[in-house]
């Protein structure tokens, strides 16, 4: 009989036949009997959008039912109490009809991308709830919308606890970020350039805001990961699209900051922070968190450094094809190197023996 493989196990995880717990368990029981892994192919991030043609069928079905229903009910958001409350009864009723929809294909048949479609779907129709309550009860607009990105926030929330759609938290992620800015406009400050978002020089406080939500969602994707360190559940791939949201707050930050500057030592201070960001990024082995972040620091080489932006585009590019090809044996270099560390034990495996073959 063939040896079961981790794709095996994920399989088995996302059809139902096993439990993440059980197969967490499982996988941590064969690495103690073998104490080696033979192939580290398996220890790659674990990423899928759609599994089969089948899905992307559903998804254009899915797509073409919710643009149906919000321009049927869409007209129901006008200035009138009763159009306000129409607007949360209709936007009631899409979120119940997602969840039948989502109790189908996403717990019984284990889909992927009409999972992620149904996921988005309940999040637009969460904001048009919230959206449409703040309405009715007439807030300015930068309420309106504060308040209805943070209800957004805690019915994917719900919808998260019940299907452990891993997507779902990057939009849970999303609603936060905004809520968060919403409630500092409230409170007098508002971005006059869209860079203050992210530059640490300007006034107001979103720039702060926006480090400090990244450093935070950073913090809970590397508890996703070191729950499931050997990335057979749905909370690894839970922690993978958090460190997509977290990865650009951070690296765009303190990226946009540097650049602004325009002076010889940012940019060689940029140059070190990249590199602080990559072996972070190998040491919890996650390319995710570096190839978001990354992507931002070379769109903003195109707009801001001008004459030297494809000299930085080059050398990024350069690293990064070396980090792909050589990742696995970098890490294994970098992680022997590095001295003993809380939570090191709980990172993806990073030393193999030699096996020994059974007699």
């Amino acid at each position: 009989m063939s040896d079961i493989t981790r794709d095996d196990i994920r399989a088995a995880v996302t059809s139902g036949v096993m439990t993440e717990a059980q197969a967490a368990s499982l996988v941590v029981l064969s690495e103690q009997r073998s104490g080696v892994r033979a192939h580290l192919s398996g220890l790659d991030e674990p990423f899928e959008l759609f599994k089969g043609f089948n899905e992307i069928f559903i998804v254009v079905g899915l797509a073409i039912l919710y643009t149906g229903f919000a321009g049927v009910t869409g007209m129901t958001l006008l200035g009138t109490t009763q159009g306000y409350i129409l607007g949360m009864v209709y936007a009631l009723v899409g979120m119940a009809a997602v969840i039948v929809l989502a109790r189908y294909f996403t717990l019984t048949r284990r889909m992927v991308a009409p999972s992620i479609a149904l996921a988005v779907m309940f999040g637009l129709l969460s904001a048009q709830f919230g959206y449409s309550f703040a309405a009715m009860l007439d807030l300015r607009t930068p309420a309106m919308l504060t308040l209805a990105a943070g209800l957004a926030a805690l019915l994917l929330a719900g919808y998260y606890l019940l299907f452990r759609v891993p997507f779902t938290v990057a939009l849970i992620a999303v609603s936060v970020f905004a809520t968060c800015f919403g409630l500092a406009t409230l409170g007098g400050s508002f971005p006059t350039d869209p860079r203050d978002v992210f530059l640490l020089s300007a006034d107001g406080p979103f720039a702060i805001l926006t480090i400090v939500l990244g450093l935070i969602g950073l913090i809970i994707a590397m508890g996703f990961d070191m729950s499931d360190p050997h990335r057979v559940t749905r909370r690894a791939a839970s922690g993978f699209w958090l460190h997509v949201i977290a990865a650009p707050a951070i690296v765009n930050t303190v990226a946009l900051t540097l650049f602004d500057t325009g002076t010889l030592a940012s940019e060689v201070v940029l140059a070190g922070f990249i590199a602080l960001m990559a072996g972070f990024a190998v040491v919890i082995d996650r390319r995710s968190f570096l190839v978001s972040g990354v992507g931002y620091v070379v769109a903003l080489a195109i707009t801001i450094a001008e004459g030297q932006a494809f000299l930085i585009i080059l050398i990024l590019g350069a690293g990064l094809v070396l980090l792909g090809a050589q990742w696995e044996a970098l890490r294994r270099s970098l992680m022997r190197a590095l001295p003993r560390f809380p939570g090191k034990d709980r990172l993806p495996p990073y030393d193999f023996l030699t096996r020994t073959p059974a007699t």
